[in-house]
């Protein structure tokens, strides 16, 4: 499951480079036989734009979106690409300059106006960022291009035309919502959002939208918030990045990186902060996992406790015999992980990204396990009593219900991220098999694949190629849970043709196919397959 190879010519720094946005899109060459039930699109957005005239962005997801797609027809596959035309977008490139502030860059004011003009833009508030180079998912029957702040931004997956921008606050009490939402069979989306609670404490609020309407209208008006999970601290509410859904409960991991509200709000437009500068770590705090039942929502007040982790994805989460068993990917300790991902250290050449990558948190898969009867009377006893996991919940005398996981991978800087299942079959349910893009000291060089019971792995992996999220599509009469295809798109910078779209046996990782264009493609996070 570790990396193999090492990468002293550096070509991974061509995948944090701008490209052009596709005025048609362009065939691909295929080896291979591309199979016959893939019939849709693969959807997948990043950034593509690092930099404004001379300004530059420095941060990873600072980037301008850029959507990317690859459509699978007869056996035959083209690729298209084009830039979202989100306000940060079209703005930066009216005005040539960065006009809204990003995740790690800071939008210097327009210096063409005059100091009260500029001070009076103060109080107006801060513009929020709309630019959604994260995911894609569906919401009814239309498809939005998110990001984590209140805007999304919708879009039409053939054209890949920018269709409009949506303000989630004007139907819903978030400050944002993730770009991770849960989506159940009949198009039920669940996500997660920190909010204002009660009595001027923050909260995080689980948004349900209902499945496209009957009568056509918009399901995003008919958001309703269906749990509230309290903050371990008043005013600094943790990031979240993606929660948990079994079948009848959320579970919510509270990690020490902590957004400073105050910070936020007073910083920004006086001393040129971005988004970055109001992240920090509460060292002694460690991890709050929170429970609450899904219908009807409700919180479930037990104090369980871990120790310190970051936490940017949930694998999967089920319930088992009076226990919730989640399933993450983690990384040990309590510092921010993003900051290792400047621009700048992921451009850096080998031996310098290596050395960052030793002063950072460690990555590692890890199964924590919830027990849902819980007794007062059974202090300092382990909780858990499922055969097949070593992962222990113990009482102590104040209460509160410790932790501890299962380890189940574990490579020095070989992280085992972005991952995904078979989602439609095995989401909220007893599984076996992840799949995941490989990090090596950050920069992702392989694909892998993890039985989550034996803890067996596998892996493909290429000289100088880099590939991305690997997502999962089910053979139509498939049996097995891994009977399916993975689909990656990777960069090969040296190649003839230096991008293409990888396509793998879910079983053990063989190719099937590769379709192959004759462009470079800048890294993408996350996406989806649209039969």
């Amino acid at each position: 499951m570790v990396s193999r190879i090492e990468h002293p010519a550096g070509s991974y720094k061509k995948i944090f480079e701008t490209c052009e946005e596709l005025s048609e899109p362009i065939p691909a060459v295929i080896t291979g036989r591309i199979p016959s039930f893939l019939r849709g699109s693969l959807l997948r957005l990043g950034p593509g734009l690092f930099e404004v005239g001379d300004e530059p962005f420095y941060h990873l997801f600072d980037g301008q979106a850029l959507m990317h797609k690859f459509d699978f027809k007869n056996g035959q596959v083209t690729y298209f690409r084009k830039f979202i035309k989100t306000d940060a977008y079209v703005r930066a490139i009216t005005e040539k300059r960065v006009v809204i502030t990003e995740f790690g860059t800071f939008a210097y004011p327009d210096p063409c106006k005059n100091i009260f003009s500029r001070f009076f833009s103060y109080f107006k508030g801060v513009e929020v960022t709309d630019n959604c180079l994260v995911n894609v998912y569906p919401i009814g029957e239309d498809y939005y291009a998110v990001t984590e702040t209140n805007f999304i931004t919708k879009v039409d997956t053939d054209t890949l035309e920018t269709t409009k921008k949506v303000d989630l606050c004007n139907y819903v009490n978030v400050n944002g919502l993730t770009a991770h939402p849960h989506i159940e069979r009949d198009g039920t989306v669940y996500n997660i959002g920190n909010c204002m609670g009660k009595g001027a404490t923050l909260a995080y609020n689980i948004v349900r939208m209902p499945p496209a309407q009957k009568d056509k209208s918009d399901p995003i008006a008919k958001s309703k918030v269906v749990v509230q999970f309290p903050s371990a601290e008043r005013f600094k509410p943790s990031y979240v990045h993606s929660f948990g859904m079994s079948e009848n409960y959320f579970v919510f991991v509270e990690t020490p990186v902590k957004i400073n509200l105050l910070k936020f709000l007073s910083a920004w437009s006086i001393r040129g902060s971005n988004y970055m500068d109001c992240f920090e770590s509460n060292e002694t705090l460690g991890t709050w996992f929170h429970l609450a039942a899904k219908d009807p929502g409700e919180y479930i007040d037990h104090k369980f406790r871990a120790a310190a982790i970051g936490l940017f994805h949930h694998i999967n989460t089920y319930e088992d015999d009076g226990f919730v068993v989640v399933d993450v990917c983690a990384w040990k300790g309590f510092e921010f992980v993003y900051n290792y991902l400047w621009l700048a250290n992921l451009r850096a050449n080998w031996d310098e990204v290596k050395k960052a990558a030793m002063m950072a948190p460690q990555p590692e898969v890890r199964r924590y396990v919830i027990p849902l009867d819980i007794h007062k009377e059974e202090q300092g006893k382990n909780l858990v009593s499922l055969p097949y996991t070593t992962a222990t919940a113990v009482m102590h005398s104040d209460g509160t219900i410790w932790l501890e996981p299962e380890v189940l991978f574990s490579g020095p800087r070989q992280a085992f991220e972005f991952p995904q299942i078979n989602y439609e079959k095995y989401a909220g349910k007893n599984y076996t098999y992840a799949y995941g893009l490989g990090l090596n000291h950050f920069i992702p060089d392989r694909i892998v694949k993890l039985n989550v019971r034996t803890k067996e792995t596998w892996v493909w992996q290429e000289p100088d190629s880099y590939p991305s999220e690997p997502l999962f599509v089910q053979t139509p009469d498939g049996m097995d849970e891994d009977d399916g295809v993975l689909l990656t798109i990777v960069v090969a910078p040296g190649a003839q043709r230096p991008g293409y779209m990888l396509i793998l046996n879910a079983r053990d990782l063989s190719e099937i196919a590769r379709a192959e264009v004759d462009c470079t493609m800048p890294v993408t996070f996350h996406g989806m397959y649209k039969p």
